[in-house]
């Protein structure tokens, strides 16, 4: 029920501002607006203002919304009314008016993001578990422990290094790196040791997709969590090989265990049966304790388990900005969200990234239920994540959206000549059929994702 709930709230909420924006410009330009509904289909709640004359409507389906304006191409406008109708405005007005649909979702994730600086995030510190063996940050020195202070882009034009408050600020940065082929270096301090330079050779890495497995590439999926036992499954591998909640775990078989994510590799990678001999710490006394996998599949991939929660809560910091600094945030990472998601458009249409990575409205839906349950804050920066990907979308120059009207109204600006109707309605067709194959496309995905295959 909370994932339903969450999903409806945040497609209702997004969908008002991004028609919002189209209505407030519209009418802030003279255009008599005669509709306004968030969803399609039959009215589930309507009211028309005896002022303006605008009906107001929430529909039964909510996967998107519409302004209806008066408009000369869709119904006679009387002759007294023509200056209200929407085809008789500037080109520059309907450019306006298109835009502002986007437009309002990005600048609602830029109030988003920079509220959450404001009031302040509880974010995982951005001290890094034991990198994976052969990973770039193993390659690079990096070890269990290392808390990582700055960071700088380097190859053509090396950056001023930048402050890293979070491990997600981390993981974000290594990840847009990755994708445009720039080395990192690193500044790593462990305990009271001094700080040390680490370079991650990213531009050699070929890491040209973004997908689970990037950040586990890189280095720096998880964060340091002690080795230590948690909550275990009655009847499970851990529970009939005798271990216990709060055991530390100290070595498997004869490899010393620096911490929880060293230790969940060594049983996901045990698939054939193996009993595996576990040294662990329970009360001050050493114990020695055969533990053996069990093998199962999970989403297409054969792992070992044991039924036990292996990990201690991580390190937590507050990330809190001021107000400048937290606006300045707030820009910067919707520009960023924003370049990021053309990116990987881009890379989708020209092949070089996975169309796998397309997401719709069922994995939506799981995120949004999954992000409320995690708290009010994480919820809130998913609307700003959704809100950014809905503005870029609107943004595409696909005929249907708002990107492919600003296209016509953009080249009818630079010609003198609007787009002839024949070649629109075409164009609509084509765009029609596009959605409809990255729907589709989306929706498979979703499907796959639930049923593992």
């Amino acid at each position: 029920m909370i994932t339903l709930l969450a999903f409806l709230v945040a497609l209702g909420l997004l969908i008002t501002i991004h028609e919002y924006g189209h209505y407030r410009v519209a009418r802030a330009c003279g255009v008599k607006v005669l509709k306004f509904s968030v969803g399609f289909g039959k009215p589930l709640w309507s009211w028309t203002s005896p002022r303006s004359g605008t009906e107001y409507a929430v529909a039964a389906l909510p996967l998107g919304g519409f302004v209806r304006m008066l408009d000369e191409r869709e119904a006679p406008v009387p002759a007294d009314q023509r200056h209200l109708a929407f085809n008789t405005q500037s080109v520059w007005k309907r450019i306006a008016i298109v835009a502002a649909g986007p437009l309002a979702n990005l600048l609602l994730a830029v109030l988003i993001y920079s509220g959450l600086a404001w009031y302040g995030m509880s974010e995982v510190s951005p001290v890094i578990a034991q990198p994976a063996p052969g990973s770039l940050a193993d390659q690079a020195g990096l070890r269990s422990g290392d808390r990582i202070v700055s960071l700088r882009w380097l190859n053509d034009e090396a950056e001023e290094a930048q402050p890293v408050r979070s491990l997600g600020a981390l993981q974000w940065e290594l990840t847009q790196a990755a994708l445009q082929g720039r080395d990192v270096e690193l500044q790593a301090s462990h305990g009271s040791d001094a700080t040390r330079s680490h370079v991650l050779a990213l531009q050699q890495a070929g890491l040209s997709d973004v997908d689970a497995q990037t950040l586990e590439r890189i280095g720096v999926a998880a964060p340091f969590m002690p080795a230590m036992v948690g909550e275990l499954a009655p009847g499970d591998p851990a529970d009939r090989a005798g271990l216990r909640t709060g055991d530390r775990v100290l070595r498997v078989d004869d490899e010393p265990i620096e911490d929880a994510a060293q230790l969940r590799r060594l049983v996901r990678a045990e698939t054939g049966g193996k009993v595996q001999r576990w040294q662990v710490s329970r009360n001050g006394e050493t114990l020695d304790i055969e533990v053996t996998p069990e093998t199962v599949q999970q989403e297409g991939v054969t792992i070992g388990r044991i039924g036990a929660f292996l990990g201690a809560p991580p390190e937590m910091t507050t990330v809190r900005l001021g107000a400048l600094d937290g606006m300045q945030h707030g820009l910067q990472r919707t520009w960023d969200m924003a370049a990021f998601s053309l990116r990987m458009l881009g890379r989708m249409v020209m092949g070089d990234a996975s169309l796998k990575n397309l997401s719709g409205p069922i994995s939506i839906a799981d995120y949004a239920g999954r992000s409320a349950r995690a708290g009010l804050a994480t919820y809130v920066a998913f609307l700003a994540l959704i809100s950014v990907s809905l503005g870029v979308l609107n943004l595409l120059p696909i005929p249907i959206l708002d990107g492919g009207h600003l296209m016509y109204y953009l080249w009818e600006a630079a010609t003198g000549r609007a787009v002839p109707d024949a070649f629109v309605q075409r164009l609509q067709q084509i765009g029609m059929a596009i959605l409809i194959g990255l729907m589709g496309i989306a929706l498979f995905n979703d499907l796959s994702r639930v049923l593992g295959t």
